[in-house]
């Protein structure tokens, strides 16, 4: 993994006042721990009132500007897919499916922006519908770029738009599966939450109060415990940004390698030396079951475990089973 560094602003009011200036950052930037918090205060990445402030300890007398240089850590992305090894696994006149690589991007975000899954789709199999979108032809739904796993598109702008209405009915089944740390209170439960926009990290989606942003529902099954880790079976019911990782993290059960939703306050178990390392976060969109938008028959296609997830979760059987 890199890392980079990204300036955070806060303007703090004088209910500070009295508070030690790690637990104040400690609550503007969640998923840090405080060690690590108090080790760029230390270094010299946290200015207040525009001087830098090396002290974890001290005590704001009154509000002010805040700036924290915070490290960010960025998965670094695979070599380049070419079109000719994109993994295809149906392809008819009306739809595509294939099972797209992590660290790829499902749609480019401008027209000078690297290439995703559509441009090699469009490239190995021709045009796609795209309903007047040019930088997302054949995209009924989108997965995180460090997702694995199965993606349906329409070939034509019909199949597409019937695809996106299905999507938003909420009539296509998408089963995800998910390695994360910690053991499953129960072996089945219901994750529900309002989600939205974090004001502090712009690309992180955070649970809101009951009627703010947007209603979002998750079902899971445990399917595998281990030794401080599990491997569940995920139902999102709806489609929210980033859900499955937020839900999880909110019920302290948080993806393996996941850099961005860092539960706060707790430290992650880390595998030892000779386990092998995920460098993204472990989520798989497994299978996927919708109407086929020309027949009118309801479809199913699945993905085997992309090999990086497949290959610990092999270790951790061999070497980390359930404790009794």
């Amino acid at each position: 993994m890199d890392t980079r560094v990204e300036t955070r602003r806060f303007t703090l009011s004088d209910a500070v006042r009295g508070s030690r200036l790690d637990h104040v950052v400690a609550g503007l930037i969640p998923g840090i721990s405080r060690s690590r918090l108090q080790q760029w205060i230390r270094s010299g990445q946290v200015r207040f009132g525009g001087a830098v402030v090396i002290k974890p300890g001290l005590l704001l007398l009154e509000g002010g500007a805040l700036e924290v240089d915070v490290e960010l850590e960025t998965v670094v992305p695979p070599a380049p897919v070419a079109a000719a090894d994109l993994v295809v696994v149906h392809a008819d006149r009306h739809i595509v499916v294939v099972d797209k690589p992590a660290g790829l991007l499902t749609h480019r975000n401008s027209a000078r922006s690297e290439p995703g899954l559509a441009d090699l789709v469009v490239e190995r199999l021709g045009s796609m519908g795209d309903l007047g979108d040019p930088l997302r032809p054949g995209i009924a739904h989108r997965i995180d770029r460090e997702t694995s796993g199965l993606l349906v598109l329409g070939r034509t702008d019909e199949a597409l738009r019937a695809l996106k209405d299905q999507f938003r009915a909420r009539t296509v089944e998408k089963t995800y599966t998910a390695l994360v740390h910690g053991s499953p209170r129960f072996d089945t439960d219901w994750i529900e939450s309002w989600l939205g926009r974090s004001e502090n990290v712009r690309d992180r989606i955070g649970t809101l109060p009951e009627g703010e942003g947007r209603f979002a529902s998750t079902y899971y099954e445990t399917r595998e415990r281990f030794d401080k880790y599990a491997l569940i079976a995920v139902f999102p019911k709806t489609g929210r940004t980033h859900q499955i990782r937020v839900h999880m993290t909110a019920a302290g059960m948080p993806l393996v390698g996941d850099v961005l939703y860092k539960p706060r306050g707790r430290t992650l178990p880390k595998p030892p030396p000779e386990a092998p390392v995920m460098t993204r976060h472990a989520l798989h969109a497994a299978a996927l079951t919708f109407t086929h938008p020309a027949t009118g028959e309801r479809v199913s296609f699945t993905a085997p475990l992309a090999a990086d997830m497949d290959e610990l979760v092999q270790w951790l059987r061999a070497h980390a089973p359930a404790q009794d």
